[in-house]
């Protein structure tokens, strides 16, 4: 194997570095053209600004839990990771799968916003060669080979200048940072509109506050980007808080000046600032960007200038930011085998250049799908980065619990708890109203989680070392969450074909009668019937939703019964009594396992150590058995200790063996030496003193397991001399 493929990430992301990928990432094209518009429309100045607050509360307790999972995973991967260490490998795949989804959306809207940024400030230039129009857009060659000469450049950059890449980060974001800051303070300086009315008239304003609030992941998506560079940070993971804290902080007062900023002021044909950006889609040129044209109100050319400068570097940094983070994901499937393994090798620049590639590949059709169809993928986004923050808030919470810390075991609870409602929010409304998402959103998130689905079949069907299909619930929950989408999706397509016969049938009228009583009787009638055939429809989508939800709860109660019942017979048979750890038949079971993925040569990256403990049979003769069974129990909590990331076995009285993959592997020798030493030093002591041999599988060399441990047994044996000579007593 190419040595360049063992390297490891390096470590050069400063604390600055860091915030800048956060940053960078969480803010793009959507947030200085067209956030700020669908907030105020929504909910006003008031009801965006304290939604967004409140936002960014709620984000604050996710980084919490994010900086805690960092600092016990520094690993690359992020969520994945996360939910992986602590649930499983199913819960981690479906975790992977939604980060994926996420992050590509962005990257890909704001790849295909370069043409629209061409289209506000140089004209045409770009807008040759047209193709086709899909879903109501136009789709020209000149712009989609612009997409893709950004993301061929950034798939290049990336590969070739990994340390360049943080510091153009950096200088990005203090570009985009200053140049809204700047704008804000020059348009208020001479502020001369009145910012009335404070909410949208249509609802209350604690409504208004609740639906900006609930769709904050979606306007913070990205700022969780260090996660994935955790390893390749060169300060204290102590400090992981307090970057994504002053993330979230400064994102959310980028978000507040652009909102205010574009209600500074408005064209003199409207009589507020309501009217003029609910009449945003009908305008072009900077009446239709309004932070711009107010902008252009207040400080002129140099004005706008400063804001398409900014602009331009919150595209570059959302292109390198999710290009990052995606890469950094893949990396990690790689290493774990859930993507080809090599896709977590590096080249020679230190970055991972296939998974940066596969990244550049997935994204090459984008392009030419048009805007309308990016929109709809794009509002996906929001129901994913929910499922993603819940699972690490639940993740945390769980670690939490085991290592008993009070603070966090609060935060991964309330996270936890405060996603879910997100999710009924923007799930619930919209089965029994019109929904604020296209139904074609809702549509691909089905395709997406069906395709899931099918690649996670075909992950089984390699799965030879069983890692997967062994949590059954978080695909029944997934799939009651694909089918309750379903019936939202049915619901809207059924409203919309319903809203598009009555305009049918008021065309027809108008072409065939004059505007007399009798027609608008008849309009009146049609209408009064639609909206029963409406309110039919709701009832009968809520009872079989219903229905599908109490057969659901039943089936799942059944299922973790069952799985109980299992799970405890299975750790019966498997598990020492004494000890808690394996025992030997679950051992000769892994041995098999292993055995198999072998000859299949399939079995990856694996170590074995062999453990035996000194002094046994002295403690026996001398304290009694009680005393010997006490010293073996020390003995596993000191195995386990050193080996957290790694099945440890008990095959004999005073013999163990653990298992090393992933991280235990990756440490290993750091691991070995640490064991060697504690033991060294428990010489003479009441403590453990354990002799300990390693042996790392050799696919050339090695044609079975037990070939693997005899050479880890027979290190073990000169270990165990070496102890004896420094004064520990012997079998």
């Amino acid at each position: 194997m190419d040595m360049k493929e063992n390297r490891q990430l390096r470590q050069d992301i400063s604390p600055v570095g860091a915030w800048a990928f956060a940053i960078g990432t969480s803010i793009g094209w959507g947030s200085l053209v067209v956030t700020s518009n669908t907030y105020l429309s929504q909910a006003g100045i008031m009801g965006s600004v304290l939604g967004l607050l409140l936002g960014a509360a709620a984000m604050l307790i996710i980084s919490r839990n994010y900086a805690y999972m960092m600092q016990c995973y520094p690993e690359a991967g992020g969520a994945y990771t996360f939910a992986k260490e602590q649930f499983g490998y199913d819960h981690g795949f479906l975790t992977a799968w939604f980060l994926a989804m996420t992050y590509l959306a962005i990257l890909w809207a704001n790849a295909t916003s370069l043409p629209l940024f061409a289209r506000y400030f140089l004209g045409d230039i770009f807008r040759f060669g047209g193709l086709y129009t899909l879903f109501g857009y136009e789709v020209y060659l000149g712009e989609a080979l612009l997409s893709l000469a950004a993301i061929a450049l950034t798939t290049v950059f990336l590969m070739t200048r990994k340390r360049a890449a943080a510091r153009l980060m950096v200088i990005l974001a203090a570009i985009f940072v200053l140049g809204i800051a700047a704008v804000f303070i020059g348009a208020f300086l001479h502020l001369n509109v009145s910012l009335s009315p404070a909410y949208v008239p249509e609802s209350s304003a604690i409504s208004q506050i609740i639906k900006i609030a609930v769709i904050s992941p979606w306007a913070f998506i990205g700022f969780e980007n260090i996660s994935h560079l955790s390893e390749e940070v060169r300060f204290k993971h102590s400090r992981f808080f307090r970057i994504l804290l002053v993330t979230v902080v400064s994102t959310t007062a980028l978000y507040i000046l652009i909102t205010l900023l574009s209600v500074s002021d408005y064209p003199p044909e409207y009589g507020s600032w309501l009217e003029y950006i609910r009449d945003i889609g009908n305008l072009d040129g900077l009446k239709a960007l309004p932070a711009f044209y107010a902008a252009q109100h207040y400080m002129g050319h140099f004005g706008v200038g400063i804001l398409m400068i900014a602009l331009l570097a919150l595209i570059v940094t959302s292109l390198i930011g999710n290009t990052t983070a995606l890469s950094r994901l893949f990396y990690a499937l790689g290493k774990d085998q859930i993507l080809p393994a090599r896709f977590s090798a590096l080249n020679r620049h230190g970055a991972p250049g296939k998974a940066i590639l596969l990244v550049a590949c997935l994204s090459l059709p984008i392009p030419f799908l048009g805007r309308t169809a990016i929109g709809w993928i794009v509002d996906v986004t929001t129901i994913g980065a929910t499922i993603i923050y819940a699972l690490v808030s639940a993740s945390a919470r769980k670690l939490a619990k085991a290592r008993n810390d009070r603070a966090e075991l609060w935060t991964g609870g309330i996270g936890l708890v405060l996603m879910v409602f997100y999710l009924l929010y923007l799930l619930l409304p919209n089965l029994v109203s019109e929904g604020s998402m296209a139904r074609e959103s809702y549509f691909l998130f089905i395709i997406w989680t069906v395709l899931g689905f099918l690649y996670f079949r075909s992950i089984l069907q390699r799965d030879h070392t069983q890692r997967f299909g062994k949590s059954l619930i978080v695909w029944v929950v997934l799939l009651g969450l694909v089918l309750f989408i379903a019936l939202i999706w049915m619901r809207q397509s059924m409203m919309e074909a319903n809203h598009h016969m009555m305009e049918n049938i008021r065309q027809n009228y108008l072409a065939s009668m004059d505007g007399s009583a009798v027609r608008l009787a008849d309009e009146m009638f049609i209408a009064g019937q639609m909206g029963e055939l409406e309110k039919s429809d709701t009832r009968t989508i809520l009872m079989a939703t219903g229905m599908f939800v109490f057969a659901l709860m039943i089936m799942l109660s059944n299922y973790s019964f069952m799985n109980k019942q299992n799970l405890e017979i299975k750790t019966i048979a498997n598990s020492d009594a004494m000890t808690g750890v394996k025992n030997k038949n679950a051992f000769l079971h892994s041995e098999n396992e292993i055995n198999l993925a072998i000859q299949r040569h399939e079995a990856g990256a694996f170590a074995v150590v062999v453990c035996d403990v000194n002094g046994l049979k002295y403690i026996n003769d001398n304290f009694g058995h009680k005393a010997g069974d006490d010293y073996i129990r020390a003995a596993c909590k000191m195995i386990c200790d050193f080996f957290d990331h790694s099945p440890v076995f008990r095959t004999g009285g005073d013999e163990f063996v653990a298992i090393l993959r992933d991280r235990n592997y990756e440490n290993r020798a750091l691991i070995m030496d640490q064991l060697r030493r504690a033991s060294e030093d428990h010489i003479g002591t009441n403590n453990a003193v354990v002799a300990s041999g390693i042996a790392e599988f050799n696919p050339e060399s090695n044609e079975s397991f037990h070939a693997v441990f005899e050479k880890a047994d027979k290190r073990m044996y000169e270990n165990k001399q070496a102890l004896k000579s420094k004064g520990a007593r012997a079998r």
